[in-house]
Order: structure tokens, then sequence, then C-alpha cells
């Protein structure tokens, strides 16, 4: 069985490597391991050892501790019905976001404004 700490960090590897764009294969390339063993890390079905997630937190190019942000508010929103971690799950979320940050900034902050009053209209 899996534990709930193995599967946050395991979505938080893949949170981070998509919003890189980078693939599975590219990940355990620059780690030194099989993708197979990213993909079983992203699941939780494998728990990430200290060194490996020190590995992997360089080759994603954050800290060790990006992987445990959002734990301790996770487990106080077990019973809720969507988590906005979950959010970041979607892989259409993150495309659109990936998309977003891809716009310059001045045109980023204008369709920020619009879909803001967009979204209060509806």
């Amino acid at each position: 069985m899996t534990h709930p700490v193995d599967v946050h960090v395991g979505k938080r590897i893949r949170h981070r490597r998509w919003m890189i764009g980078m693939t599975q294969q590219q990940l355990a390339d620059k780690v030194g391991i099989k993708f197979q063993q990213i993909q079983k890390y992203e699941t939780g079905m494998n728990r990430v050892s200290a060194s490996r997630l020190w590995d992997i937190a360089d080759a994603l190019e954050v800290p060790v501790s990006f992987f445990f942000e959002g734990l301790a508010g996770e487990a106080s929103q077990a019973g809720a019905a969507a988590p906005a971690a979950d959010l970041m799950a979607d892989k259409e979320a993150l495309a659109l976001v990936r998309s977003y940050y891809a716009i310059p900034e001045a045109q980023r902050r204008r369709l920020f404004e619009l879909a803001k009053v967009l979204s209060d209209a509806a």
C-alpha cells in the first residue's frame, strides 16, 4: 500500500516535470535511472530515497523542500471534495499554465485581467 507522503512527493515531481516541459525519459536520463522508475516515483508506488530526491530536485531545478510543499494542508483537507492541489494533477490545467507563462508579460497581464472579469461575470 502506498504512503500518502510518497504519493504527495510523486505528484510534486510530476507537477514540476510537466511545468518545465520535461518528459519522464529526460528526467530519468538526467538522474541516471530508467524512466519506469520515474513512473513509479510519480505514482507513489516506489518511495524516493533522500539521495535520489536530491538528484531529482537538482535536475528539476527546485529545492528539495519543493516536494513537501502543501503536505500539511493536504492532510487537513483529506475529507475535502476537491483539494486545490489536485487541479495541478490535471494535464489540461498544466498545459494551460505552461501556455499562459509562454505569453509575453504585458499581454499575460491583460489576459489575466480578462479572465478575472469573465469569471466574475459567470
